[in-house]
């Protein structure tokens, strides 16, 4: 049977002797995916969120004349399919009974759950790797962040630095100035703000320098720094351990309905014993999407 841990696997486990048995007990990074989105609960196989477009500006009305009658409908359909995840393993019976040290069955239990747990955050990561790739589209067919999201009305707008500048003061004001732009399907301003940079571990300290000094960074000039002094970023930074691109950062906004995480359900872990071999079977299983639906909840640049 594929993947049956026996006796023959772990040799050293059926005798005394052994100081440390290590391989298990890395320490991992805080849960980091409810950083990067808002997250629901789900009864249902799918979800689904409808933009709606709004109305546009009102026009003059000449003396005498009839009001002018504007209409909105659907927009966007942006879907949330839940996706399954699980992951097992099996020991034998006499595997299981003649482990003088409970490596076995414990700590691949152990193993398993920590397995569940750094799936979650790669695939939940992944919307953001995949953020400006155009194999990956939403709702209203583009990808996460691009340079020409459509309108319902008409016209495209954009969620991307125009010259995909690499993480600076610069930089962020830029985006910010981009963001205060921004407009409703019928173009009316709404009030968009930045909330929480995310990056990749490389752009650390890099981000600690440019939202946390007083003063400007890299510049004999004793000027303040406007994002500190003005509040920007109140949710500061954050780090992701599961972005692969070292120079890529993107900007979570106020605008609501952005990125979400939708729980169908919890990790669950079963265990049970085949009845004709007496195998240990152990299981865990997940089911869960992440994804987005207005892209106005984030600004991105894939760095230079």
């Amino acid at each position: 049977m594929s993947g049956v841990i026996n006796t023959a696997h772990f040799g050293k486990a059926l005798w005394p002797g052994i100081n440390k048995w290590y391989g298990k007990e890395y320490d991992d990074y805080p849960v980091e995916y409810t950083d990067l989105f808002d997250t629901f609960q789900s009864r249902k196989a799918f979800e689904e969120d409808v933009m709606v477009s709004s109305f546009g500006m009102a026009p003059v009305k000449p003396e005498g004349s009839a009001i002018q009658y504007d209409s909105e409908q659907q927009g966007f359909i942006s879907r949330y399919t839940h996706v399954a995840y699980a992951l097992g393993f099996i020991v034998t019976r006499e595997a299981f009974e003649d482990d003088q040290y409970d490596v076995i069955g414990q700590r691949r239990a152990q193993a398993l759950a920590r397995s569940m747990r750094q799936t979650k955050e790669t695939v939940a990561a992944n919307v953001y790797n995949r953020a400006f790739n155009s194999s990956y589209t939403g709702g209203d067919g583009k990808e996460l962040i691009a340079s020409d999201h459509p309108n319902v009305a008409g016209g495209t707008w954009s969620n991307i630095s125009s010259t995909n500048a690499d993480l600076s003061e610069a930089a962020l004001e830029q985006a910010i100035i981009d963001m205060m732009s921004w407009t409703d399907d019928k173009g009316l301003l709404i009030a968009t703000m930045p909330e929480k940079l995310i990056i990749p571990p490389a752009e650390l300290f890099n981000a600690e320098r440019i939202l946390e000094a007083p003063l400007r960074v890299g510049t004999a000039d004793n000027d303040p720094n406007a994002l500190k002094s003005l509040g920007k970023f109140r949710g500061g930074a954050t780090v992701n351990h599961y972005l692969t691109d070292d120079d890529a950062w993107f900007i979570r906004t106020n605008v609501s309905n952005g990125l979400k995480h939708f729980e169908r359900e919890a990790d669950r872990f079963a265990e049970d014993n085949d009845f004709d071999t007496d195998n240990a079977k152990f299981k865990a299983y997940a089911r869960y999407s992440f994804g987005w639906s207005d892209p106005r909840g984030i600004y991105g640049s894939a760095g230079s």
